[in-house]
């Protein structure tokens, strides 16, 4: 019997590269994203070209009540979802002092509230069928402080630390829990996010398809942990090694902006 995986934020990125390789592996699949148009003609193609049932849900996932709504109309429609993948998400680059307020509020609306929701929501029904799995898009920032992004990787720190503390609680139970941790990757989140103006931004970028793939193979064998690339995972160790001042000061000239 196929199973079924429910991706958000899978109109473009890593979250459709990861939605093109489950259903190549055969997986039904339910799509999730703001953009309509996008995901009913990603559905289109996904049961044409590899004859599984493709869901189409067009909806704002950090709206209030969003997620409940999504699982009620998943329930009522009879669909499983044996995998949830929170890959929604936003950054958003600048000093605290000048970002805008209500865009930092929405971020943690999607990166934190939307995320825990949807695995509160999600979680218990995987559990008492005695499989299942959660991926949560973390990413590499997740493990540092960031000055010039400090809400966005404060949310990341929490995508993180989060999936990696229920990973434990689920112990046992057949469900897995996943932090996907991609460090700089060829999507749209550089232009989104405005760190275009960062020289981080003109630093090594991976493939999302790279990091898709290293992410959904992992997530098929149930790891708590994937820092996709070699390099990015050196990178992750360095908070063990160096002072967190150190640290924070690494990150704050990598992020600076290139005139300065």
């Amino acid at each position: 019997m196929r199973k079924t995986v429910l991706i958000t934020g899978v109109s473009g990125g890593i979250g459709k590269e990861l939605a093109d390789r489950f259903v190549k592996g055969g997986h039904n699949i339910v799509l999730v994203a703001r953009s309509e148009s996008k995901i009913v003609e990603l559905a289109q193609e996904y049961r044409k070209k590899y004859g599984i049932q493709a869901t189409v849900i067009a909806k704002d996932v950090a709206a209030p009540g969003v997620p409940e709504e999504i699982f009620t109309e998943l329930k009522e429609k009879g669909i499983t979802v044996d995998y949830l993948v929170n890959n929604a998400g936003f950054g958003l680059f600048g000093t605290f002092m000048e970002t805008d307020m209500e865009l930092e509020v929405n971020m943690i609306d999607v990166n934190i509230k939307a995320l825990t929701v949807m695995t509160k929501l999600f979680l218990p029904d995987m559990i008492k069928r005695g499989q299942g799995g959660v991926m949560n898009v973390a990413s590499l920032v997740g493990f540092f402080p960031g000055p010039m992004m400090s809400v966005y990787y404060a949310t990341k720190a929490y995508v993180l630390s989060f999936t990696e503390a229920l990973a434990n609680e689920v112990r046992g139970t057949g469900v897995t829990l996943t932090a996907l941790c991609p460090g700089l990757t060829s999507t749209g989140f550089v232009d989104r996010s405005g760190m275009g103006a960062s020289k981080m931004s003109k630093g090594a970028i991976m493939e999302a398809g790279q990091v898709a793939e290293e992410g959904y193979r992992g997530f098929l064998r149930g790891k708590t942990l994937i820092i996709p690339g070699a390099r990015n995972r050196f990178i992750a160790f360095m908070p063990r090694l160096l002072p967190r001042k150190m640290v924070t000061r690494l990150i704050r000239s990598l992020q600076d902006r290139t005139e300065h």
